[in-house]
């Protein structure tokens, strides 16, 4: 298989609250002959609260991150939904606005770098499903996750809002119906679990302002999985793996039932199935524990 090059924009979350997700990731990269060059120069994507605060400045700071991958004329991945949308969004905004492209770039000049508009921004879950293909994936199975229901869930940020759907990949999801980890998932020998949550909010980014409703919607997701006969879940997004994995005692107090699954990243389920070992996946990691393997 010819190898395949991408610029990794890590994000904040994969170095430090979930660092099993980015070892999961290298170690994937390595079985599919994936070469992941860290943008290591890059910053906050702005985790969709400083866009609140200061637009113009999200804007610079995304640009800046975009512009390293295109120095090295590469497609930018990313592993975090909210990196995913704030990125693609900056994208989206100055390749189809001039004059707010420029002001960017006054400013980008100030550190010697400008945004050009060369670079692809996908998520690392498509760009594998795009580049390398579900039945190739499905042929470098070695340990076939036949024996598990597989809950997906798929956050908000990644799959809306639909024009970013179409410029970032060659099939572009319908948020109301997607299908893309389900095809993971059965790619992996897993049996998909179809339930109404699975593209729906996991309330990390009202946590702030409304942690009630956020645990209402972390309980619901996980009921949902429960409910649907899972026997775990498995999501593209470190912060709904945060909410997911870590908040399992406010949600079941706030639905009032008790609620527990484990939860996987995307890269782990996938790492699991391409037979990487355990310790690369990082699964000692996890707040609920995952005893199934």
């Amino acid at each position: 298989m010819e190898k395949l090059k991408y610029a990794l924009f890590t994000g904040c979350t994969a170095k430090q609250s979930t660092p099993e997700q980015l070892m999961s990731t290298y170690a994937v990269a390595k079985k599919l002959n994936i070469e992941l060059v860290e943008l290591t120069e890059a910053s906050c994507c702005g985790a969709s609260h400083l866009q609140d605060y200061d637009d113009f400045l999200s804007l610079v700071l995304n640009a800046r991150n975009i512009a390293y991958a295109e120095k090295h004329g590469l497609t930018m991945v990313t592993i975090c939904n909210t990196c995913q949308l704030n990125t693609a969004m900056t994208k989206h905004r100055l390749d189809n606005n001039a004059e707010l492209k420029e002001k960017v770039n006054v400013k980008l000049r100030e550190v010697g770098l400008e945004y050009k508009g060369t670079s692809k921004i996908i998520h690392f879950l498509y760009a594998i499903i795009d580049d390398i293909g579900l039945d190739k994936i499905a042929s470098m199975v070695e340990v076939p996750l036949s024996k598990f229901n597989i809950a997906p869930f798929y956050g908000c940020h990644n799959i809306r809002p639909s024009e970013l759907q179409n410029e970032s990949h060659n099939n572009p999801e319908n948020a109301y119906n997607p299908t893309s980890l389900d095809d993971l998932i059965i790619a992996c020998g897993g049996s998909n679990v179809d339930y109404d949550e699975k593209n729906k909010c996991c309330g990390f980014h009202v946590e702030l302002q409304a942690p009630k409703t956020a645990s209402i919607l972390t309980g619901n997701a996980i009921a949902g999985a429960i409910d649907g006969n899972a026997d775990w879940m498995v999501t593209p997004c470190p912060l709904c793996h945060l909410k997911l994995d870590t908040q399992t005692k406010h949600a079941s107090e706030a639905i009032g039932r008790e609620v527990e699954l484990p939860v996987l990243h995307m890269q782990q389920m996938l790492g699991l199935a391409l037979g990487c070992p355990q310790e690369e996946l990082g699964m000692k990691h996890h707040v609920t524990k995952v005893d199934f393997i």
